[in-house]
């Protein structure tokens, strides 16, 4: 089991450096135009875009970037009480019988929006919001 865990850490590790040395110069250097304070920054690199994951002002954070560079979005994990007042009031009217498995925000071209997945016994239900929108049904799982 030691063995494994170690050979799955260096896997981690070896993939992070792999992955940090495949960032196009114009990503890292926007990056570090946007986040120059980011600390424990590991990238994921993909065919269509790049994803930073890092810590900025003591937050999770996670930036999205296009192959030319911009930066498409950032995402972060919030608690309910983050939300604003009227998505709290909502959840708890229509969705008092749920609980919280994942809430986080995103923010595109200073439109902020939420998904929030809820759950019961019997389904999973994610909501989403978008600037001063109330939540929408995203997508409903049965839970078998």
């Amino acid at each position: 089991m030691k063995k494994m865990i170690l050979m799955l850490a260096i896997t981690i590790s070896t993939l992070s450096v792999f992955a940090g040395e495949e960032v196009n110069p114009r990503v890292l250097a926007s990056f570090k135009n946007e986040f120059a304070s980011a600390k424990e920054v590991t990238w994921t690199v993909t065919a269509d875009y790049f994803k930073a994951e890092f810590t900025f002002n003591g937050q999770y954070v996670n930036a999205f970037y296009n192959t030319e560079g911009e930066l498409m979005g950032l995402t972060r994990n919030i608690t309910s009480l983050e939300l604003p007042m009227n998505l709290q009031a909502s959840l708890k009217k229509s969705y008092e019988d749920f609980w919280i498995s994942d809430l986080f925000e995103i923010t595109r071209s200073n439109n902020t929006g939420y998904y929030i997945t809820l759950e019961n016994a019997d389904s999973k239900i994610v909501l989403k919001a978008t600037a001063g929108e109330d939540w929408s049904v995203y997508k409903k799982i049965k839970k078998v």
